[in-house]
């Protein structure tokens, strides 16, 4: 099955050496064309001063997109409001977490972000449930995320800021595309838009994620090719398994898509995500490099901190052994005893010789007694 030209509804990537799309480009020799089938357009201040939100009134900030942030700041730009230095920003993950240096100083404020998936936000978030929480987002009703949150019972205000407008594709022929790749349900929205007649043309629709299919299904437009399944991660590899001929997988819930919930009967209900395979080799190898350096640097954090403990360990013992060593100097000096004792036995001693005499004196008084009296009776 050959794909010559295909239509990536996304923007075109930064560094495209370095982009899985590289790969069909050079080995089967396939015409990629990148364009965004929407944008995302802030919503007026009028329209947000509506709801009557005042962001002063929230202790915490939940962000799941770098548009969240974007247009969150802008809107507190527009409204004139200041936020407290004290105000926690709750991101989904690093990288957007990160993004905030754009808009404060990063390392003076409360900062807190997941790992990989929602959910794991959301186990961050429940050691401050106490917090009055505030979520910039778009204009849907309900979203993956809200029904999280609502499913987690948090007190949280959602805050529309921001709106996602379908683009015009009439520009493109249909026809001069083999297939065309999807993301997202209103990038759905945006081609039916343009193209009413779309179910009904001969080409074939790649979509990425399961609200994307549903989307597709909403419309009657038929899905040929599906991802992420268990053999290809990304839209890239699952083209490179039809392009090859290889039978279409059981779709698996996406990153964005897998809210997982902290209970440990919901964490045994749900399968292990299984492990992306790596097709190209050269990439593969890189990433094994890549985490053995970082066992690596982990150990010798591990190693480093290990010493340090045990320097500060002996450095206490030491303090110990030399306050101890003070105390019991002053204790171990008793020759003042042993004087009172001496002094004591010499004077008994000089008594003693003293009294020795008087012994004396008394028994000669005594015999002069004896011989006085014997005298008289003569």
């Amino acid at each position: 099955m050959k794909l010559k030209k295909i239509l990536i509804s996304q923007p075109a990537p930064a560094d495209l050496e370095k982009s899985p799309y590289r790969n069909l480009i050079n080995k089967y020799n396939v015409d990629i064309t990148f364009f965004k089938f929407f944008e995302v357009v802030g919503i007026p201040v009028s329209e947000f001063r509506k709801t009557r939100i005042h962001i002063g009134d929230y202790s915490a900030i939940i962000f799941n997109s770098k548009n969240s942030i974007d247009h969150f700041f802008r809107m507190l730009k527009e409204l004139r409001e200041t936020v407290s230095e004290d105000m926690k920003y709750f991101c989904s993950t690093e990288a957007i977490a990160l993004y905030l240096q754009n808009y404060i100083q990063y390392r003076k404020r409360k900062v807190f972000f997941g790992n990989q998936y929602f959910s794991d936000l959301l186990e961050v978030m429940g050691k401050h449930r106490d917090e009055k929480f505030l979520f910039p987002c778009s204009d849907e009703k309900q979203t993956e995320y809200t029904k999280a949150l609502d499913k987690a019972k948090f007190k949280y205000t959602k805050a529309p800021m921001y709106t996602s407008a379908p683009k015009d594709l009439t520009k493109f022929k249909l026809e001069d595309f083999d297939a065309i790749c999807l993301f997202s349900p209103i990038g759905v929205r945006s081609l039916v838009k343009s193209f009413p007649d779309i179910k009904d043309r001969n080409i074939t629709i790649a979509a990425f994620g399961t609200s994307t299919h549903s989307a597709l299904k909403e419309h009657g437009i038929k899905l040929t090719i599906g991802a992420p399944t268990q053999s290809a991660p990304s839209m890239a590899m699952a083209l490179e398994n039809y392009i090859l001929g290889k039978e279409q997988e059981a779709v698996i819930a996406s990153k964005g898509e897998s809210i997982k919930h902290s209970t440990k009967s919901s964490a045994a209900a749900t399968p292990r995500k299984a492990k992306p395979v790596i097709a190209n080799k050269e990439i593969y190898k890189q990433r094994m490099e890549e985490k053995k350096a970082q066992a690596a640097a982990r150990r010798a954090a591990r190693a480093a901190e290990k010493a340090r403990l045990e320097a500060e360990k002996n450095e206490k013992a030491e303090n110990i052994e030399k306050t101890v060593a003070k105390v019991e100097k002053p204790a171990a000096k008793k020759p003042a005893v042993k004087t009172v004792k001496t002094t004591a036995t010499k004077t008994a001693t000089k008594t003693a010789t003293t009294a020795k005499p008087a012994t004396k004196t008394a028994a000669k008084t005594t015999k002069t007694t004896k011989t006085t009296k014997a005298d008289t009776k003569k």
